[in-house]
């Protein structure tokens, strides 16, 4: 049985594991890092999804207020399975969590930006089998920051 729970600070190194799974290879400390950040920015979260006690995948959520209509509107910023347990459902629990979650605070939008890859290809097809729709593009820039900072 799969149960999602709040990300926990012992979490650490499953999650670092994930992020490779994910493409984004990070070290411990980084994720510390980051996870330190994260966990004091107000409307982010992180869940992760067991199986048997094992940590086998994870989801970020961040609730915003929109600009565009009146109302909360909920981002998947993260969704990550571990390879060896892709096809087994974790990826569609931990989307309807995230559904779930949405509509408990009154959120009435999940949405999800994806990157263009051909390795995305099958995470697409899978947001479409969700009921997800492809409603534009993501435009990125990378800003050099300053020194200063």
């Amino acid at each position: 049985m799969i149960v999602i729970r709040p990300y926990q600070a012992e979490d650490l190194i499953a999650m670092t594991a994930l992020m490779l799974d994910l493409g984004y290879p990070t070290t411990a400390e980084q994720m510390r890092s980051r996870m330190g950040i994260i966990e004091t920015l107000p409307g982010s979260y992180t869940y992760l999804a067991a199986l048997e006690g094992k940590v086998v995948g994870m989801i970020g959520i961040r609730q915003i207020y929109s600009y565009e209509e009146d109302g909360f509107v909920t981002q998947i910023s993260l969704l990550v399975t571990k390879k060896e347990y892709e096809f087994q459902g974790i990826g569609t629990s931990l989307v309807r969590f995230a559904e779930a979650w949405a509509l408990e605070r009154h959120s009435g939008m999940l949405y999800l930006t994806s990157g263009m890859k051909p390795e995305r290809i099958r995470a697409h097809k899978f947001y479409k089998s969700l009921g997800f729709e492809t409603t534009g593009y993501r435009f990125v820039k990378k800003l050099t920051i300053p020194q200063s900072y």
